[in-house]
């Protein structure tokens, strides 16, 4: 695995601070970023059984067991510098990055099972110390993957700007904790937007979003594509290329965004996904995952096709019902008139019936 900051070389100190730069110094939020030349030591891992030429620390160790390693500390300055050392536990960040939790945050895994004999190192000028500590794996702990890292850090006042500069550097530590594996990904909370201009006969753009969820406990990576297309499985708009996400450890979610360009207004729009999880194995080899797929669908309405539609459709109904009330009053007048003709003509026979009596 990749440390936090990439093991330097041991020779010129501008390419290690350029490596440096590249990961980014880790700084509390009460503090400020230094100037890479404010940066006078490096850390690398310590050659031992674990490997001469490590990038990080990566340990398989079950539960209630320990293992002991070391952090090599290489002083540049003209100057002894004491450092303060501790673990931390680690994240993905939301820009895909790995990064650890700040000093003083309370970590429940790798930060809280890695400790040395003291929680500092005084490394002389111009030399190099190693920092030994342990791993030590609870006997009720989880099984399954946790990342963190050990860091140095140098805490400065900056009497010029007023505050307290953090300066830290450290590497990445991945942890398997032994027992049964059950490396899961889900997709979540899958949607499709559609948005459209103002020209009913326009296409628009189209987003598809959904969450990858790992609620497995391994650590876990995914290769994914997207489809989208009109009801049916007609007018499919293409096939675009979605980015891997990042390692996801164990209860992280990820939300992948993929967009599509030139969608027509066809109402019902149809967006799928395949996802294949990949897992790393101890041995370093990647293994590929059952694909897992979900499916969702979108409106893409023309609003403005469907207000004419609604207008006329109320100008339908408003004509039908006029001219049902006029029907209504036609009838009614005609009914009226009937009876008044019918009432009329019996009145009249009855009077020319009456006449010849009275002669």
């Amino acid at each position: 695995m990749n440390s936090l900051v990439s093991r330097p070389t041991r020779a010129i100190i501008p390419a290690l601070l350029a490596l440096l730069l590249a990961v980014g110094l880790l700084a509390a939020p009460s503090t400020a970023h230094a100037a890479e030349n404010d940066v006078t030591w490096t850390v690398r891992t310590a050659s031992n059984a674990f490997g001469a030429d490590r990038t990080g620390y990566s340990y398989t160790v079950n539960p209630g067991a320990s293992v002991d390693d070391a952090l090599v500390v290489a002083n540049h300055g003209t100057a002894p510098i004491d450092l303060g050392v501790y673990a931390a536990d680690g994240y993905t960040t939301d820009s895909g990055q790995f990064d650890l939790v700040v000093a003083g945050k309370k970590s429940r895994a790798v930060g809280a099972w890695v400790a040395g004999a003291d929680d500092h190192i005084v490394v002389p000028a111009g030399e190099t110390k190693e920092f030994p500590f342990s791993v030590r794996i609870p006997k009720n702990a989880t099984p399954g993957d946790y990342a963190g890292g050990i860091v140095t850090s140098l805490v400065q006042p900056d009497t010029a700007q007023g505050i307290n500069v953090d300066r830290r550097l450290g590497i990445r530590i991945t942890l398997r904790v032994g027992g049964e594996l059950t490396p899961q990904l889900s997709v979540e909370n899958q949607h499709i937007s559609w948005t459209g201009g103002a020209n009913p006969l326009a296409t628009g753009d189209a987003t598809m979003t959904y969450t990858l969820h790992n609620t497995g406990n391994a650590a876990i990576s995914a290769q994914q594509s997207a489809t989208l297309s009109g009801p049916f499985g007609w007018f499919p708009f293409g096939t675009p290329k979605v980015a891997a996400p990042p390692q996801l450890l164990p209860g992280e979610k990820w939300t992948v965004t993929v967009p599509f360009h030139n969608v027509g207004a066809l109402v019902v729009l149809a967006g799928s996904t395949t996802v294949t999880p990949r897992v790393t194995e101890a041995s370093g080899s990647i293994v590929d995952l059952k694909p897992i797929s979900a499916s969702t669908i979108g409106w893409a309405v023309p609003w403005m096709l469907l207000i004419i539609l609604l207008a006329l459709a109320a100008l339908v109904v408003l004509a039908l019902r006029l001219r049902t009330r006029t029907r209504a009053h036609a009838t009614a007048r005609e009914d009226a008139r009937v009876k008044e003709a019918v009432a009329r003509a019996l009145n009249g026979s009855g009077a020319a019936a009456a006449a010849p009596s009275e002669s």
